[in-house]
């Protein structure tokens, strides 16, 4: 039986981490791409060498050259340049513009019947590059930021009321950055209603930690940025493409009219399985809650509007 393949595109933190969990879980055959000369080598023959503690038996290759990238099921790219403090999601734009479309048409012509997943910032921004530069349909061309953010908002919760995490359902929908939207009235645990069981006093502020936690993280590292949360929730979107699992994820995806958007990458509920973006999810909002979420898809336009390719 042929395994996946797996091309991940940067071999950074967040590259090498989703690498890293990819193989544990067994997803398929690895290849971790980076410009920079051993160090994708280096970091996959490092991981090949914890296979046999941990028990995986997939292939892992480190490069430096596209043409092994060749027939990819599925490429994730987190190339490009890293957040850095005082930076806003928004200053990284046209550089990272740049790479993220020399990375597609080299993706585009090698593996042409393969899933995007997207991860470089601003993310709703790449996402749409990659789009746009492939040609590949919708369905195909996702970008990984409603996973991570609700995560942050779930192990919040959790903390919160000391509950185990797996009981926590949440969900963060708009742009990835400042203005994203935490839709607190959706969240619940063990299908108790999180407003029930914390007071607005307390939940206002996990909504703020939630919208800022890669900036407290950024602020903590001061020379770095989040990587194990980033790559865990690459990695459970590989898995819900590859397993064909249906799994509802918040993703950024292309809108052709779902919530009155055209044109536009914006986080919202998906179900993502084998054919990759499979439904587009609308809910019900709030005049309060459109608001929000109207700001953080402007600001995402407004970036996008911005792109010269």
């Amino acid at each position: 039986m042929k395994r996946n393949k797996i091309t991940i595109i940067g071999a950074g933190n967040v590259g090498a981490t989703a690498a890293h969990l990819a193989a544990v879980r067994g997803l398929g055959d690895i290849v971790l791409l980076d410009i920079i000369d051993g160090v994708p080598q280096g970091k996959a023959l490092d991981m090949q060498e914890a296979g046999p503690v941990l028990g995986f038996d997939c292939g892992i290759a480190g490069t430096n050259s596209y043409e092994d990238t060749e027939n990819s099921d599925i490429v994730v790219i987190t190339a490009g340049l890293p957040r850095k403090p005082g930076m806003t999601r928004d200053d990284l734009l046209e550089k990272n513009t740049a790479i993220v479309k020399s990375v597609t048409e080299n993706v585009t012509r090698l593996s042409p019947d393969s899933f995007i997943i997207v991860v470089t910032n601003p993310l709703d921004a790449m996402a749409y590059v990659a789009k746009e530069v492939s040609g590949f349909p919708r369905n195909r061309v996702v970008g990984m930021a409603g996973a991570l953010d609700s995560a942050r908002l779930k192990a919040f919760i959790a903390m919160e009321l000391g509950v185990s995490v797996e009981d926590v359902q949440a969900l963060v929908m708009g742009g990835h950055g400042d203005n994203m939207l935490p839709l607190i009235r959706y969240s619940t645990v063990s299908g108790i209603p999180v407003t029930k069981l914390i007071p607005k006093d307390r939940l206002d502020p996990i909504v703020q930690r939630a919208r800022d936690g890669g900036a407290e993280i950024l602020k903590l590292l001061k020379t770095g940025s989040a990587y194990y949360a980033p790559s865990a929730a690459i990695v459970q979107m590989v898995e819900s493409i590859l397993k064909d699992r249906k799994k509802i994820i918040s993703c950024s995806v292309y809108l052709e009219g779902e919530y009155g958007i055209n044109g536009y990458y914006v986080g919202v509920p998906v179900k993502l399985g084998g054919s990759g973006v499979e439904e587009i999810i609308e809910i019900e909002l709030r005049e309060d809650e459109r608001a929000q979420f109207d700001r953080s898809v402007n600001d995402v336009m407004t970036l996008i509007d911005g792109i010269k390719l």
